[in-house]
C-alpha cells in the first residue's frame, strides 16, 4: 500500500480524499493556489505545497506545476478528485512516464470514455442504445446552428472534455444555438483547457440516472446500483438521491450489467461513473461515460456501505475488489442536497464573501435511526473565492426508507446555519417539501417547470404554520419573561407577562393563550385547538430546536421589532407578536415599498464584464442581450426584462463590479 499519495485538487473533495488516506493510514500531500493558501484541504493535509495564482489556469490544471509538487514531494500516487485534471488522458499518461501512480483509470480508458465525442462513438459501436447527435468537432457557430437544424431542435451543446454543467447550454432556435455554442466554447476552454463542442437531441422529460461501476485490474467489475440526478438547474445537478424511485429490479439490472459490459470493453478500471436518460417507459440511451469519482458518490456509499474513495486507492495499488455483485445489496435510502454559493433570491447568481457564520448539522446518527454526512472543504471566516466552482458542501442523510430520508434531510437544511453569503439553503429545503418531489414524479425538467420565475421563497403549509405560531409564541413568552424582569427592587418585583397573544405570519393572524409549566407550554388558538411546545431555546440564540407535539421543528431565529425572522423549510418569514390592542394599532401602519429600480440595470452578482452588447441611445427589445458577466467560471448573459432605450453605460468590459452597481440606465 501507498506511504504517502497527493491529491490533485481542492475544497471538499480534496478534505473527502484526505479522511479516507487518513483511516487507511496513509500520508497526504495538499496543492493550493494563492486563493487556497488558508484553505481547510491545506490545514487538513500532513503536507501543501504552493502551486501558482488563483485561477485554476494558472494552477490546478497546469499539469507541469502538480508534477513538480509530486517531485518535491516524494508521493507515490496522485487522487485527482473530479474536475480539474481528473479526466485528462495526458494527466494520467505524464504521471505513468515518471512511474507515479494514479489514482483512477489507465490513460487509454481516459481518452477512449473520457472524452464525451469519442465515448458516444465507441458506444455506438458496442450496440450501445445513445441519443441521436452529431459527434464530430464543430469549427464555428455558423455549423453549430447548420448542425442543430439537421438534429432537430431542441438541442443539448456540451463541451468535450465538460463535466459538472460546465460548458452545456440547451438551444431552441437558431440564435440560441449561435450564442449557446460560443458562451460553451468559452466555458470549456477556461474550466478545462478544452474548447471542442459537440451538439445532440434533448430528450424533453427525461430523467437522468446513472450507475457507479469499479473495477479492479484482476478483470473483476461491479455494478453499485445507481443515483437518481434529475433535480438540474442549468444542467448542474443539486439534489441527488440512491436508489431511484422510478427503476424497477430489472431496469436496474439491465443498466447495470450494460455499465460494466462498457466499462470492460475498454480496459476501464477504478471507479466510474456511466450515465443514462431514462424516459417515461424505462428505456434508457447511454449519455456519457465519467471516468472518475462523482459529486454524488457519497449516497452511493450510505446505501452499500462501500467507501469509493478506498476501493479507488486499493485497485490503484492493485489490490482485488473484495466483494462480487451478488454482496452488493441495497440498504435504505439516500439524499444528497448540494450546497451551492449562488443567491436563489437572484436567480441562483453566484455571490462570494466571506462566511460570518458556517455550522453544520452535527454528522452521525440521529436520534430517529437516521445518518448526517456533511463533505465539505470550508470553515467559519473563511473566504468564498469568484474563482471556483460555487459548491461549498454536500449535505447527506439516511433513513430507511425515501420517507425517512427525506424528513433527515429537512431537518438537517433547517439546522445548517450559513451567513455572510448569499446560498441555496432555502431552495433546497423548498424542493424538500414540494409535493411533487416527495412523490418522486421528477425529471430534469423538474425545476424549470415548478419554478419557472424563479425562486423568490417557499409559502409553509397551514399545518406547518400553525406549529410555527404555537412555537414563536412560546418562544415570544421566553423573551418577554427576560425583557420585563426588574432587579434591584425590595421585594425584586417582576411584572407579569400575559397569557394572551396575537401571532402574525405569513398574512395570517392567530389569536392565541399560553399556559406555561416547568416543562413547556401549551399554546391554544382561539378554535380550541392546542399544541404542546417545549424547548431550551432563549433569546439571543440563532437556532431554536423545539419540539411540537412530540415532532421536531428546527427554525433559524433573527429578531425584529415585536417578533422574530423565521427561516425554516425553504421559507423566510417574519413573524410578529403581540398583544391583542398592539396588533389592532399593527394593522393600521401603512407598508414600506421598495425603491424602484426598474431604469436600471443592475450587476446581479460580484463578477467580471465580459461584454456590453448595446450602446447608448439603443433600443433595445424584451429578451436581448445587453451585457456578459462572468463569475466562478460560468458566463451569465443578461437579458432586457422589457423593452426600452439605453440613456447611459456606466461599466465596460473588463471592470470587475459588486453586487447591484450600476451597468447602464435606461430612458
Amino acid at each position: 500500500m501507498f506511504k504517502k499519495i497527493l491529491i490533485a485538487n481542492r475544497g471538499e473533495i480534496a478534505c473527502r480524499v484526505i479522511k479516507t488516506a487518513r483511516k487507511m493510514g496513509i500520508k497526504t500531500v495538499a496543492v493550493y493556489s494563492d486563493a487556497d493558501r488558508n484553505a481547510l484541504h491545506v490545514k487538513m493535509a500532513d503536507e501543501a505545497v504552493h502551486i501558482g495564482p488563483a485561477p485554476a489556469n494558472q494552477s490546478y490544471i497546469v499539469i507541469d506545476k502538480i508534477m513538480a509538487a509530486v517531485r518535491a514531494t516524494g508521493a507515490e500516487a496522485v487522487h485527482p478528485g473530479y474536475g480539474f485534471l481528473s479526466e485528462r488522458m495526458d494527466f494520467a499518461a505524464a504521471l505513468e512516464k515518471e512511474g507515479v501512480v494514479f489514482i483512477g483509470p489507465p490513460s487509454p480508458a481516459i481518452e477512449a470514455m473520457g472524452d464525451k465525442i469519442t465515448s458516444k462513438k465507441l458506444a455506438q459501436e458496442a450496440g450501445v442504445s445513445t441519443v441521436p447527435g452529431y459527434m464530430g468537432l464543430i469549427a464555428d457557430a455558423d455549423e453549430a446552428v447548420k448542425i442543430s437544424g439537421e438534429v432537430g431542435y431542441p438541442v443539448m451543446i456540451k463541451a468535450s472534455a465538460g463535466g459538472g454543467g460546465k460548458g452545456m447550454r440547451i438551444a431552441w432556435n437558431d440564435a440560441e444555438a449561435a450564442e449557446g455554442f460560443q458562451s460553451s466554447k468559452n466555458e470549456s476552454a477556461a474550466s478545462f483547457g478544452d474548447d471542442r463542442i459537440f451538439i445532440e437531441k434533448f430528450v424533453t422529460q427525461p430523467r437522468h440516472i446513472e450507475i457507479q461501476v469499479l473495477a479492479d485490474k484482476h478483470g473483476n467489475c461491479v455494478y453499485l446500483h445507481e443515483r437518481e440526478c434529475s433535480i438540474q438547474r442549468r444542467n448542474q445537478k443539486v439534489i441527488e438521491e440512491a436508489p431511484s424511485p422510478f427503476l424497477d429490479e430489472a431496469t436496474r439490472k439491465a443498466m447495470g450489467e450494460q455499465a460494466c459490459a462498457l466499462a470492460k470493453a475498454v480496459g476501464y478500471t477504478s471507479a466510474g461513473t456511466v450515465e443514462f436518460i431514462v424516459d417515461g417507459n424505462r428505456n434508457f440511451y447511454f449519455l456519457e461515460m465519467n471516468t472518475r469519482l462523482q459529486v454524488e458518490h457519497p449516497v452511493t456509499e450510505l446505501i452499500t456501505g462501500v467507501d469509493l474513495v478506498e476501493q479507488m486507492i486499493r485497485v490503484a495499488a492493485g489490490e482485488p475488489l473484495p466483494f462480487a455483485q451478488g454482496d452488493l445489496k441495497i440498504n435504505g435510502w439516500a439524499m444528497e442536497s448540494r450546497l451551492y454559493a449562488e443567491d436563489p433570491y437572484r436567480n441562483f447568481l453566484p455571490s462570494i464573501g466571506r462566511l460570518t457564520r458556517y455550522r453544520p448539522p452535527v454528522e452521525g446518527k440521529t436520534t430517529r435511526g437516521g445518518i448526517v454526512r456533511n463533505d465539505t472543504g470550508v470553515f467559519e471566516g473563511g473566504e468564498i473565492s469568484m474563482y471556483y466552482d460555487p459548491m461549498i458542501a454536500k449535505l447527506c442523510t439516511w433513513g430507511e426508507t425515501r420517507e425517512a430520508a427525506i424528513e433527515e434531510m429537512r431537518l438537517a437544511l433547517d439546522t445548517f446555519e450559513v451567513e455572510g453569503i448569499g446560498h441555496n439553503l432555502p431552495f433546497v429545503g423548498a424542493v424538500m417539501d414540494h409535493p411533487r418531489f416527495v412523490s418522486g414524479n421528477i425529471t430534469t425538467a423538474f425545476i424549470a417547470e415548478e419554478y419557472p420565475e424563479g425562486f423568490q421563497g417557499a409559502t409553509l403549509d397551514a399545518p406547518t404554520l400553525r406549529r410555527v405560531a404555537a412555537a414563536a409564541a412560546a418562544m415570544n413568552r421566553v423573551a418577554e419573561i427576560r425583557r420585563t424582569r426588574i432587579t434591584g427592587t425590595m421585594d425584586n418585583h417582576q411584572r407579569r407577562v400575559g397569557d394572551d397573544w396575537v401571532v402574525a405570519v405569513q398574512g395570517e393572524a392567530f389569536a392565541v393563550t399560553i399556559s406555561a409549566d416547568r416543562d413547556g407550554s401549551t399554546v391554544t388558538f382561539a378554535e380550541g385547538t392546542a399544541h404542546r411546545v417545549t424547548s431550551d431555546w432563549t433569546p439571543g440564540q440563532p437556532l431554536a430546536r423545539l419540539m411540537v407535539d412530540g415532532a421536531p421543528l428546527v427554525m433559524k431565529v433573527g429578531k425584529i421589532s415585536g417578533g422574530f425572522r423565521l427561516r425554516l423549510r425553504g421559507a423566510d418569514v417574519k413573524c410578529h407578536v403581540r398583544s391583542p390592542r398592539q396588533h389592532e394599532l399593527a394593522l393600521l401602519m401603512p407598508e414600506k415599498m421598495p425603491p424602484d429600480t426598474s431604469k436600471f440595470l443592475l450587476c446581479p452578482m460580484p463578477g467580471l464584464v465580459v461584454k456590453i452588447n448595446v450602446a447608448e441611445g439603443d433600443e433595445v427589445q424584451e429578451g436581448q442581450a445587453l451585457a456578459t458577466v462572468e463569475a466562478m467560471k460560468m458566463e451569465n448573459i443578461l437579458k432586457a426584462e422589457r423593452r426600452g432605450v439605453v440613456k447611459k453605460i456606466t461599466a465596460s468590459a473588463g471592470a470587475s463590479l459588486k453586487v447591484d452597481e450600476v451597468i447602464m440606465e435606461f430612458e
